[in-house]
């Protein structure tokens, strides 16, 4: 971890960002896939790789871009990829009587999502140990041992595993208030499986991945949350080149992340 001018102006302004940049630095410092825990949000949490750990905390707790406002106190989210239990976290931050189901295929980071969100006792958190796809199936599951486990695509040199897969649309027959998917690939094919049920999803968060060896399917996503009255905003999340003309970025398998936000058109 490099320090920045963005670190000291931060650190002015509020002398306790000295200590969570301490805690940060460590966890660079720390061997990667080794697990291990970090109070950097007030309380102990178990994570399973230092890296994608501080990632993962930059953007849901610092950027917040899962922040959302709904007309009720008890909104309903569904959370697809929930990895260690970040986004849950901060969903019952920000709505502490939230309703929340969260899926999460991978075994091994499975158990450390339950055992965070089981020792800060939430209550109206039902947790999944399922993949979800286009079909119920039983799918091989590339583990990478953080947060880059994925169906579909493989990734050369991680440890595959047998796991159960479900369909979103079993979980939309009532209204969401919001819907996260960040599950690694398999988005369009979840997203096209439920379409016909999403005009009960308010708000969603997709994160979408491009693989530098497949067809893109960027835009039939996109009409499938056109079809739906979505108006959408998509940022870079930091993975596209600066200059993809000349040189591609490709990091396991992916040439291109981006993180779009649908919200219903209301015009």
């Amino acid at each position: 971890m490099i320090f920045s001018w963005t670190n000291l102006k931060k650190i002015l302004r509020d002398p306790l960002y000295l200590l969570k940049y301490y805690k940060i630095w460590k966890l660079y410092r720390f061997p990667r896939f080794t697990e291990t825990e970090s109070d950097l949000l007030g309380y102990n949490v178990k994570i399973a790789d230092s890296l994608s750990f501080i990632s993962t905390y930059k953007a849901i707790f610092e950027k917040e871009i899962y922040k959302f406002k709904c007309d009720t106190e008890t909104p309903l989210i569904i959370d697809c990829g929930s990895n260690i239990g970040l986004s849950i976290i901060y969903f019952k931050k920000l709505y502490p009587r939230a309703k929340i189901i969260g899926f999460e295929p991978d075994p091994r980071i499975f158990e450390i999502l339950k055992s965070n969100i089981d020792s800060l006792k939430y209550s109206d958190v039902e947790l999944v140990n399922a993949a979800l796809w286009s079909e119920t199936a039983t799918l091989d599951f590339y583990s990478d041992g953080a947060d880059g486990g994925r169906v579909g695509e493989k990734i050369e040199e991680v440890r595959v595993i047998k796991v159960p897969a479900v369909k979103l649309s079993g979980y939309l027959h009532q209204k969401i208030d919001f819907l996260k998917i960040d599950i690694e690939g398999a988005e369009f094919e979840v997203l096209n499986e439920s379409k016909d049920l999403l005009k009960n999803v308010e708000k969603i968060f997709i994160e979408y991945h491009s693989f530098a060896s497949c067809k893109q399917n960027l835009h039939q996503l996109l009409v499938v949350l056109a079809e739906n009255n979505f108006r959408v905003s998509i940022a870079n999340n930091g993975f596209i080149a600066d200059q993809p003309f000349i040189k591609k970025i490709v990091n396991l398998g992916m040439d291109m992340q981006l993180n779009i936000f649908g919200y219903k058109d209301i015009s």
